[in-house]
């Protein structure tokens, strides 16, 4: 995979750091979306983190980010493991509230995390290959976002929001276009795979299937 993308030289130390930052995103990202998840806050913020588009988002960076492969998979796992373990640890000490099944499901995800993470590191690479996994969380957040023309329906709760929640997937994928690939040549070229690769995910309801009731926007 060399050819694809070289890994770079790090010290024990700035590994170590690498992963550190990692934990302390978790951390202050599970804070933020168990502070936003309570009555009285507004429901922007509630919406942005009841579903998979700034996940997404925030792990590809860290991913894409990280001095090699297995460093990311690593920083992955941490980032999700603290995040994770910060929001449900609130939620079961002090809300006395248990969600088993989404713990569980999100346990999964923690731990499935890593592999995505190493696959996403050569999105920076060249090459086919390249390109196909940088539109991998482009592809996602096209196909949420064009799914949340369905948020909040048939109740129509907070509709209002859904031209918000869609531009805000649009800044994400725009600067996923934009920081992902060093080459700013293959822009068009991951857009047009991910466009391609959304359509299919819309048509087959992929997250839907996979993720069903978990997803406020599904």
């Amino acid at each position: 995979m060399n050819q694809i993308r070289l890994k770079s030289e790090s010290t024990t130390k700035q590994k170590v750091v690498s992963i550190g930052y990692a934990m302390l995103i978790g951390v202050s990202m599970g804070v933020a979306a168990k502070l936003v998840d309570v009555p009285g806050i507004n429901p922007i913020f509630d919406s942005i983190g009841g579903r998979l588009g700034v996940w997404i988002f925030v792990a590809a960076l860290i991913s894409v980010f990280s001095y090699s492969p297995k460093l990311a998979a690593v920083k992955i796992l941490v980032f999700f493991g603290s995040m994770l373990t910060v929001y449900y640890v609130y939620t079961v000490l002090f809300l006395n509230f248990f969600p088993e099944r989404a713990m569980v499901f999100w346990g999964i995800c923690a731990v499935v995390s890593p592999i995505c993470a190493y696959i996403m590191w050569y999105a920076r690479g060249s090459g086919l290959l390249s390109n196909v996994v940088a539109a991998l969380p482009v592809t996602l957040l096209l196909s949420e976002g064009f799914q949340l023309r369905h948020a909040y329906l048939p109740i129509h709760t907070h509709y209002y929001l859904v031209p918000i929640l869609m531009i805000i997937y649009l800044i994400m994928i725009i600067v996923l276009l934009l920081i992902i690939p060093i080459n700013k040549k293959r822009f068009l070229p991951i857009l047009s795979i991910a466009i391609i690769l959304s359509f299919i995910m819309i048509y087959f309801n992929v997250l839907g299937w996979i993720f069903g009731g978990m997803n406020g926007v599904l």
